[in-house]
């Protein structure tokens, strides 16, 4: 199993080019605060682009985004898909159900299959922990990785439009108090908002919890443990209830989700708890009755859907940057 808290250490190795660009983006871990900056810059940027009359910019004309999804997913293959197309990119959803793979191939035929193909870049999400991190270091490093969820290691994306949608309600993190609720122990989301949080100098990361749902050692990645709703809440700026991965739990973790909600549920009762400014969040999808009320998820404290909409920008601006880290690093190695 998956060690919530490793940290392998090569990340950075494996993510950026000699001279510190990003040409893979598969973890938060090692990525420095000032390319998490530019990442935001470079997205907010692009917020620009989608407001406008013509979404579209040609920074990836002729280039090809693959699409991998080995996990089901809506939200997420539909917002890279649609940062692909506005970045002018060709793009190629592969059905994992009803391709080769299904049929005996192995990932490492496929992958190097749409390799030969001369695709660009590969959207991964996967169900084992790693596997982005594999393919980026040992199948096919000369094509930018984007990491789209791996088991319970990374959800790097993610967290980036969580922090991109927190610096454009909330604009410096250093006074924040940021709290995440709910499911922790099965969260790759709530491990990179927690490291993300950190780099970008979060005055306090607090995760609340039943003592079930908590990884060991979460402590080690930069945040406060409570395990009671109304301490964790008390005066924090930004409140993320996280999804209950019910299809990750193995035995008995929790009695009921009507006693969940009873007792971790984010509710306008126990909002009230927060700073009276402090905005909601939720990666989606939303669980109504389950870990969110759904006065609190419509209402006007909610951030929800400005969630979804900077999805589109984050991903805009790392396919972006890890394309054109890759390309960089290729004319650099020829010349």
């Amino acid at each position: 199993m998956f060690d919530f808290t490793s940290r392998p250490g090569t990340s950075a190795q494996v993510q950026l080019t000699p001279d510190g660009r990003l040409r893979h983006f598969i973890d938060i871990d090692g990525l420095s605060q000032a390319l998490l900056e530019e990442i935001l810059d470079i997205a907010d940027s692009f917020l620009g682009v989608q407001q406008g009359e013509v979404k579209k910019v040609p920074l990836l004309r002729g280039k090809t985004v693959a699409n991998l999804f080995f996990e089901n997913s809506t939200r997420t293959r539909a917002t890279f898909e649609l940062a692909a197309k506005r970045l002018s990119a060709d793009v190629l959803n592969l059905d994992i159900q009803t391709s080769s793979t299904a049929k005996g191939e192995t990932l490492l035929d496929t992958l190097q299959n749409l390799e030969a193909m001369q695709a660009d870049a590969f959207v991964v999400r996967h169900s084992d922990s790693g596997a982005a991190h594999f393919i980026a270091s040992q199948v096919t490093p000369r094509v930018a990785i984007i990491n789209a969820g791996d088991g319970r290691h990374a959800h790097p994306t993610q967290a980036m439009l969580d922090m991109l949608t927190i610096r454009r309600h909330k604009g410096e993190f250093a006074p924040l108090k940021v709290a995440i609720i709910g499911d922790i122990l099965h969260s790759r989301v709530a491990r990179s908002q927690i490291l993300a949080l950190n780099i970008l100098g979060a005055a306090e990361v607090r995760v609340i919890a039943p003592r079930t749902l908590l990884p060991v050692n979460v402590e080690a990645l930069g945040c406060r443990v409570f395990t009671q709703l109304q301490e964790g809440l008390e005066d924090v700026d930004v409140v993320i209830a996280l999804r209950l991965q019910k299809e990750r739990m193995d035995g008995a973790l929790l009695p009921t989700e009507s006693e969940f909600y009873r007792y971790y549920g984010l509710t306008q009762e126990s909002l009230a708890w927060a700073h009276p400014e402090a905005i909601v969040m939720h990666p989606g999808p939303i669980n109504r009755g389950v870990e969110i009320e759904s006065a609190v998820a419509d209402g006007s404290r909610s951030v929800i859907l400005d969630q979804v909409t900077n999805g589109i920008a984050i991903r805009m601006a790392v396919l972006s940057m890890a394309v054109s880290g890759q390309t960089r690093q290729r004319m650099q190695a020829s010349a």
